[in-house]
């Protein structure tokens, strides 16, 4: 089985977080980046199939600068056999269109059994990527699952609703998503970091996908406004005279939590 895993490399949440207010877009300079957790479990997923079954092979895929090297070589030490770069200047600021464009245009390139991916990083939290690229690449989505069966013909999950727990299940090749519920990603070992310096690590560019660089400039999505979050307001002080279950009360409804 052929497993291609997305991995997204974004601003440590423990650190400093800052956005561009003349871009729009996160100031990826303003703190130390990481892998992010949810693409951790991903991987997770896939390791632990191909640890069960010989035969499976992994590969990452990532679309980012030239300086997260580092972070998909984490996830080579991790365990993953190989590993896709799309590097590419002119993909800065992209939107979720475009990313899934040039995903599924380089994931188009060779065979693949399933695609797994997180069902939203920590910085974009956009939650629809999986789906548009199994649109473009006209397979299954199973998106948000908290448990996942696969087979060397179909993959099976569970997906938490409102109202209980749905079980769906698609043939391959398809994409998933997944969410936190799935297990911790291992810890790379000192043999996976000295492995991953001799693993495939393939650089793409929009050239090489064979994309027209002048689309690339057309947005797929307008940004309209961009501002810096207001500072927290003091919270309201409630002084019982008798009536703070009716000030409650009204607080409760005036803000909608009620």
């Amino acid at each position: 089985m052929r497993i291609v895993v997305l991995v997204k490399e974004v601003p440590d949440t423990y650190g400093d977080r800052e956005l561009d207010l003349e871009t729009g877009l996160v100031d990826r300079g303003a703190g130390d980046m990481v892998l992010d957790e949810i693409s951790e479990r991903a991987l997770e997923v896939a390791l632990a199939h191909a640890d069960a079954h010989p035969g499976a092979e992994v590969t990452t895929l990532t679309m980012a600068s030239q300086k997260a090297v580092t972070s998909v070589r984490k996830a080579l030490a991790m365990g993953a056999a190989s590993a896709v770069h799309v590097a590419d200047e002119r993909l800065r600021g992209a939107d979720l269109g475009l990313t899934a464009e040039v995903l599924a245009a380089t994931i188009a390139r060779g065979p693949f059994d399933l695609v797994i991916a997180g069902n939203q990083s920590t910085d974009g939290a956009g939650g629809v990527l999986p789906t548009m690229i199994a649109e473009r690449l006209g397979v299954a989505s199973l998106t948000s699952l908290v448990s996942v069966e696969l087979t060397e013909t179909s993959v099976r999950g569970a997906r938490r609703t409102d109202t209980g727990t749905a079980t769906v299940s698609a043939a391959l090749p398809a994409v998933i998503s997944i969410t936190e519920a799935l297990p911790d990603a291992r810890f790379p070992n000192f043999k996976g970091i000295m492995a991953a310096k001799k693993k495939p690590l393939e650089e793409v560019s929009l050239d090489s996908l064979g994309i027209d660089a002048e689309r690339v400039d057309t947005p797929r999505a307008i940004m309209v406004a961009v501002a810096e979050r207001p500072p927290r307001a003091g919270g309201v002080k409630i002084t019982d005279e008798g009536d703070a279950g009716a000030q409650l009360a009204t607080f409760l409804m005036k803000n909608q939590l009620a």
